[in-house]
């Protein structure tokens, strides 16, 4: 029998492509295993390519979309699915030992600091039990490999996430902000006066400011340029340092509207269909980690901030 330190030189494959293996094995198709393993179907591809060309041999008989186990496929599962059996029941009974109460969560950034750190004290207050470990991260959360880091995510758009749950959150408002120095050397009497002024976008909202404008009524001769910053907090920044003028929500900017350094020369707002959601894997216990801290997201969405 091999031992660990007989393991020592050899690379093994990742727990995501046997994963993805077997689930393929056992439904003759991958885009039926990425429902099975919450993955999409050309990550499950890309997992079982990856395996085949870790192992030196295909494992799989292709024809059209469905898929079967040639005789090392058959092998090969024979022998790998009962070890990751006892991995996962050793892990279990381990965790179980340990009454783990961890979670890792991905949060966009600007929404970790403005509205998720304020109130993880209620959090703590509440679960005085769990451990959360927050990552920020920018890019949409979705059903691939890198999102087995995470036990949920908060993120921004629209239903659904294949192979995921969600809880609805709230919607965004987004105004435009500027410095008080600015407007003061740049007059405006309507929404159409920000026209062929500087305006500041935040990356992954180009067509925000085109949007704002049409919901003024305001017909533009052509899209609206300018300068892209990645984080809403840093466009604020730009935009209190006097850099021009940005469309934020107004809910991560609570502070430099109360303290003065933002001011709002329009009071029409932008609003989308999008909205932040809590996404995560699977139907979690209501007594289990995730479960409580769903539970304890969902009613925040519907608490005012903290004082």
């Amino acid at each position: 029998m091999m031992k660990w330190n007989d393991l020592a030189g050899v690379h093994l494959p990742s727990s995501q492509s046997l994963r993805s293996f077997l689930a393929a094995a056992r439904h003759g198709s991958f885009s039926e295993a990425g429902r099975a393993v919450g993955l999409t179907q050309s990550a499950i591809s890309r997992q079982i390519s990856q395996l085949e060309a870790r192992l030196g041999v295909p494992l799989f008989v292709r024809t059209g979309r469905r898929v079967e186990l040639n005789p090392a496929g058959r092998a090969y599962a024979e022998a790998v699915e009962p070890a990751l059996a006892q991995i996962a029941q050793a892990s279990a009974r381990l965790g179980e030992q340990r009454g783990d109460n961890s979670l890792t969560i991905a949060c966009l950034p600007s929404l970790g600091m403005r509205w998720l750190a304020p109130r993880l004290p209620r959090l703590s207050a509440r679960y005085p039990e769990l451990v959360i470990n927050i990552a920020a991260r920018s890019w949409p959360f979705g059903p691939d490999e890198e999102a087995g880091e995470f036990d949920a995510a908060f993120d921004f758009g629209q239903p659904p996430w294949p192979g995921m749950n969600h809880a609805f959150l709230f919607r965004e408002e987004a105004v435009p902000v500027c410095a008080p120095t600015w407007l003061e050397a740049n007059p405006l009497e309507r929404p159409a006066d920000l026209a062929d002024k500087p305006l500041l976008f935040q990356s992954s909202r180009p067509r925000a400011w085109d949007q704002w404008f049409a919901a003024c009524g305001v017909e533009l001769a052509r899209p609206c340029e300018g300068p892209r910053i990645g984080h809403f907090l840093m466009l604020a920044q730009a935009a209190a340092a006097g850099a021009g003028v940005a469309l934020i929500p107004s809910f991560l900017i609570e502070p430099e509207l109360a303290a003065g350094t933002l001011v709002v020369p329009f009071e029409t707002a932008l609003s989308t269909r999008d909205a932040y959601h809590l996404v995560w894997r699977g139907d979690p216990d209501d007594g289990s980690p995730l479960g409580r801290f769903v539970a304890w997201v969902r009613d925040e969405a519907a608490a005012p901030m903290p004082g």
